[in-house]
């Protein structure tokens, strides 16, 4: 399909009509879509308009944002249908539709919520999926999401994340702050503050927590902070340099990068930052920017060691690290796929750095974006999509691209500067 630009009204329909707490703070512009689109109606649920955020709107962004859907408009089909036998499928086979979502809002005692939908399938006239939610008014945007990852995981075969979240810095000023949101750019929150450079944050596997960066006491030094109690602790705080953090797949230890021996080398050090720092890499040159592996066997890196930056691969528990690219001479940035089986990158083509993706097992690479700066790449936890940071009029934003290359996103922040992007884990 031949890429077309899409501002998508529905997204803009959700901005107008969510309280201004729950406004997004990213707004995104989605540009091209999947070989082959769902053709889907999403009927306006039942009961959702005295809510203080309506269900369908939510659910509509998010297949749209993938790109892998095509909406049906469920507009004057009477009666409206909202339980199961009130569906005509002749009526959609018509529209086109393959698929139907229909559901219901019901009040609760204690200001509660049932929520229940339906996923039907138009050809074969069969519900593929129902779920019912009792919930709260403040999670009904959650609920939402929720309800999206079941229809994409119905449709696709693939997990939906739409229900995860984000992290990223935002610069204002000389104010730089640590935020959280939702997948969509909604419900942001700052984790920190601070007049110094905050960067390379990461989540741990079960999302509770953040490693970062900062440079509040003049130098960089790695901190853990927790995203339920706010509490937080230096965790390498060593003479020199402590940076570029990465969890360990059990949330125990952090890859991290010291240069308290001389160079910048890959160290292993326990996340509550007890113990003494073990030392991985063996080099003079500068190793930096480490990843685990989904299984906590492997890990990827950085380093100049042979003359230029390129990424490198090897064992936790020791050996030889191996070099992987030698297409170019600048590949930095690795992070594995959540499958294992390729990794993402920045490689630098001319005067561009661009986001790739390399197989581990046939070295094919794929260059994904044609921007003049990308950076800070970090795969979505069902390896679809492909969050990082770019720039455009001298300012940073955020977007997205698909693991294809056919889907990307363009998420802005109207008033600072964004980088630093890391997209959340799956969280059950």
């Amino acid at each position: 399909m031949r890429p077309i630009k899409l501002l998508i009204a529905s997204l803009w329909l959700a901005l107008l009509l969510a309280p201004a707490g729950l406004r997004a703070a990213l707004t995104i512009e989605i540009i091209g879509a999947g070989a082959n689109q769902i053709p889907i109606a999403i009927v306006p649920f039942r009961a959702e308009d005295g809510l203080a955020q309506k269900l369908t709107p939510v659910v509509v962004a998010d297949l749209t944002r993938s790109g892998l859907f095509k909406m049906i408009d469920p507009g004057g089909i009477t009666p409206v249908p909202h339980e199961l036998q009130e569906i005509d499928y002749a009526q959609w086979r018509a529209r086109g539709a393959e698929a139907v979502v229909i559901g219901t809002v019901s009040p609760l005692a204690g200001a509660r919520y049932d929520i229940q939908f339906r996923l039907l399938d138009v050809v074969k006239q069969t519900q593929l999926a129902g779920f019912a939610y009792n919930i709260s008014a403040a999670q009904l945007r959650l609920t939402a999401h929720k309800i999206a990852d079941v229809i994409y995981e119905k449709l696709t075969g693939d997990v939906g994340v739409f229900a995860t979240r984000i992290t990223y810095v935002v610069k204002r000023g000389s104010r730089y702050e640590l935020q959280v949101a939702d997948a969509d750019g909604y419900n942001p929150q700052t984790v920190l503050a601070s007049n110094e450079p905050i960067i390379s944050p990461a989540w741990s596997p079960d999302g509770t927590r953040l490693a970062y960066v900062s440079f509040e006491r003049k130098k960089p030094v790695v901190y853990v902070q927790s995203l339920t109690t706010g509490g937080r602790q230096a965790v390498a705080n060593f003479r020199g340099s402590n940076s570029a953090p990465a969890w360990s797949p059990d949330g125990r230890r952090l890859a991290v990068v010291l240069s308290k021996d001389g160079a910048s080398q890959i160290y292993l050090i326990n996340a509550d930052g007890s113990g003494t720092p073990a030392r991985l890499t063996q080099s003079t040159a500068i190793d930096t920017e480490p990843n685990f592996s989904s299984d906590g066997q492997l890990l990827l890196f950085t380093s100049d060691r042979g003359g230029s930056p390129q990424i490198y691969g090897m064992s936790v528990s020791g050996g030889e690290p191996r070099r992987l690219t030698f297409e170019g001479s600048y590949n930095v940035s690795p992070r594995f796929s959540p499958d294992g089986k390729s990794f993402t990158f920045i490689q630098r083509n001319g005067n561009r750095f661009n986001v790739a993706v390399q197989d581990l097992t046939t070295r094919q690479v794929q260059v994904l974006t044609d921007g003049s700066v990308d950076e800070s790449p970090s795969f979505a936890p069902n390896g679809r999509m492909i969050l990082y940071a770019s720039e455009v009029g001298g300012r940073g934003i955020l977007a997205a691209v698909s693991s294809d290359g056919r889907v990307k996103q363009r998420l802005t922040e109207t008033a600072g500067d964004v980088r630093e992007p890391a997209w959340g884990p799956l969280v059950k």
